[in-house]
Order: C-alpha cells, then structure tokens, then sequence
C-alpha cells in the first residue's frame, strides 16, 4: 500500500503562487501516472493535472493550462505542482493520487492510492 502526503496549502491572493509537494511512501512507488485533482463542496472531484511517471510528460484541465506545471522527483518518491498566476475560481481542496494502470487520467475513481488533500484559499 503506498501512502500519499500533500503539503504546500495555504492562502494567497489572485495572482500569486504555490507550490503542492506529494510525497509517496510504502512501498517502491512506480505508478502509470501520478495525478493532482481538487474538491469543492457539494461537487464532484476534478482533474488538475497528471504526470507520466516514466517519461515526465504531463497534461493538464483546460483551466489551469498555461498556469500551472506538474513535476516529479523520482528519486525523492515527489510529486509536484507549481500553481502560478492564481485566481479565486482556484480555491479548493488538492489532492495527489496515483494512477496504476493505463489510460484514462483524467478519471478519479481509477486511482487506488490517494493523500489527504491540502487546501488552497485564493483571495481576489
């Protein structure tokens, strides 16, 4: 079982940035994918961002394309995403997963291991 550890939340105004950290620990962590989403109340999960762990490549929600950057650390177990430029439409609570298995990225219930989450609060 792996676990997944978010940290980097907090509250800013509109325009500033953040940086999530995820950090992955359990067992050797190798995932298809790792991948960021966020929650707010009363909607359902929403894809962020997703990193392929073997070649780096990522993708990215149409809403924060441009603005935020997703990376890993694969000595380190780390995932990371950069969030810059950000706006209040931003606010929610970010969690990290990991994919184990081809395809489907932007697909919430096919992650089997998920953190805590971290909120971010985005003041205008």
């Amino acid at each position: 079982q792996v676990q997944l550890v978010e940290s980097g939340g907090g509250l800013v105004q509109a325009g500033d940035s953040l940086r999530l950290s995820c950090v992955a620990s359990g067992r050797t962590f190798t995932p298809y994918a790792a991948g960021w989403f966020r929650q707010t109340p009363g909607k359902e999960r929403e894809f962020v961002a997703a990193i392929y762990w073997s070649s780096g490549s990522t993708t990215y929600a149409n809403s924060v394309r441009g603005r935020f950057a997703a990376s890993r650390d694969t000595a380190k177990n780390t995932v990371y995403l950069q969030m810059d430029k950000l706006k209040p439409e931003d606010t929610a609570v970010y969690y990290c997963a990991a994919l184990p298995t081809c395809c489907d990225i932007w697909r919430a219930q096919l992650y089997d291991s998920w953190g805590q989450g971290t909120q971010v609060t985005v003041s205008s």
